[in-house]
């Protein structure tokens, strides 16, 4: 996908300052139109592998995204040339732990905090996701290991080529289950799935993953970027940008509430605001008619 100046001009306008202070992207890409983004995870002589570099970036790009109304959906993907999505962390700097006997992130005291003060439960790293107001969608293109595998688990959607290997390989570096992925694989999965995953820390094929519910859909690999495309266009098109926007937040904040009480009086106190709206209005209309409904995304 290209890049639309219209689409995202006001993403543009704050890359340049950002850029002013000395910062480019080096380990990631970033492509937006359309109400789509396209954040590429790309280190491709190093099979995308996970960097503090990295991790500064997508937390970066993420928090300029999520608040644009220009953007609507955000795919992740790896860089093709890299062959995976993401193998984990880079080689030289799981050694550089051992050299400096103990773990470094990397990453610069004053990191971005996309979706940071929804809830204090979503304010850590990859817990954010589930913060962002902006759909996310992972499209697994390759292996995807230890934190590669958290990046794709903390989306909204995955989708995968065929044969791509999944595994939180944790087990085999004398590692706990990280990025919380204790606490999210059993949500995702059930239990006793995660519990196979994350005590083995085998290996799975995205075949298997789909039957766990782990990937959403298995595509092939020659149509996987299109396809994934497809259907955030589809998001775009079809879904109001309120509803998209509030029902992942429900999503979100209804995986930590203790019952369905507080989840229905939510969705009320929604409907009670989302039905006042112009979308509500325009979508009624467009239903009549038998039109494609033109979002304003007012809220």
């Amino acid at each position: 996908m290209g890049t639309s100046s219209n689409a995202t001009a006001p993403i543009a306008r704050r890359r340049r300052v950002f850029y002013g202070l000395g910062m480019e992207l080096k380990t990631t890409k970033w492509e937006a139109a359309d109400g789509i983004a396209t954040l590429t995870l790309s280190r491709p002589g190093h099979h995308n592998a996970w960097t503090g570099r990295m991790h500064t970036e997508l937390r970066h790009l993420l928090e300029l995204a999520d608040p644009e109304p220009s953007v609507r959906v955000i795919i992740i993907t790896g860089d093709p040339a890299g062959t995976t999505f993401c193998p984990g962390a880079d080689s030289r700097a799981l050694e550089g732990h051992v050299e400096r006997g103990g773990y470094d992130a990397g990453t610069p005291d004053d990191l971005a905090e996309p979706g940071f003060g929804v809830s204090p439960e979503f304010d850590a790293d990859f817990a954010f996701f589930f913060g962002l107001q902006t759909t996310t969608i992972a499209a697994l293109n390759g292996a995807a290991a230890g934190v590669g595998l958290a990046v794709a688990a903390w989306c909204d959607l995955r989708f995968a080529a065929p044969g791509v290997k999944l595994t939180s390989a944790h087990g085999r570096l004398n590692l706990p289950a990280e990025y919380g992925l204790s606490w999210l694989l059993p949500r995702l999965i059930g239990h006793g799935r995660a519990s196979d995953l994350l005590l083995s820390s085998r290996v799975v094929l995205s075949e298997e993953a789909a039957e766990m519910g782990l990937v959403n859909r298995v595509i092939p690999a020659d149509e996987l970027l299109d396809e994934v495309a497809t259907y955030a266009a589809r998001l775009v098109a079809s879904v109001s940008p309120h509803s998209l926007r509030a029902t992942k937040r429900q999503l979100s904040i209804d995986s930590i509430r203790p019952g369905p009480a507080d989840s229905v009086r939510d969705a009320q106190a929604r409907l009670d605001q989302m039905t006042t709206e112009a979308d509500y209005r325009e979508a009624i209309a467009a239903f009549v008619d038998r039109r494609a409904p033109e979002w304003t995304g007012a809220d």
